[in-house]
């Protein structure tokens, strides 16, 4: 699978540490960024990475920054785009499976390396169950937009 990810400077250490471990499952991961521990304004990594899968349907991103909000906001600005921020493990399968959630946002400064492993495995694991839950993710995107 390839996956798309970012992170601002809060999520940057947590970010390298996903890759490592995504890459050791066998995806492909691109790094959209930042690739310092300055401070960095998360919108620009946040766009970067959704643009990225709202340009290629079945591509799933992932985002960091210190609350995992900054960057979930950002990204759920484009069409398309199904940002959910998970804290844990049924929650980030639940967005899959109920919500068809292509990106994952996570809280760096909330969760642990081990926890946020964790969550990134549930979330790729999860598949969408379409049925009731299809109807509802088609009233997410407002009918003029």
């Amino acid at each position: 699978m390839h996956i798309l990810i970012g992170s601002d400077h809060a999520g940057f250490d947590l970010k390298h540490q996903l890759k490592d471990h995504l890459r050791a499952l066998g995806h492909e991961v691109t790094d959209k960024g930042t690739h310092v521990k300055d401070s960095v304004d998360y919108p620009d990594y946040a766009h970067a990475v959704a643009t990225g899968v709202q340009g290629a349907p079945g591509e799933l991103g992932i985002l960091i920054c210190g609350s995992g909000n900054g960057v979930n906001i950002s990204a759920n600005r484009h069409k398309g785009v199904r940002a959910a921020l998970a804290w844990n493990p049924e929650v980030a399968r639940l967005a899959r499976e109920h919500n068809n959630a292509n990106v994952l946002s996570l809280p760096a400064r909330f969760i642990t390396t081990e926890a946020a492993m964790d969550i990134v495995d549930a979330f790729l694991a999860g598949k969408f169950e379409g049925g009731r839950h299809q109807r509802r993710v088609e009233k997410i995107e407002p009918a003029s937009a």
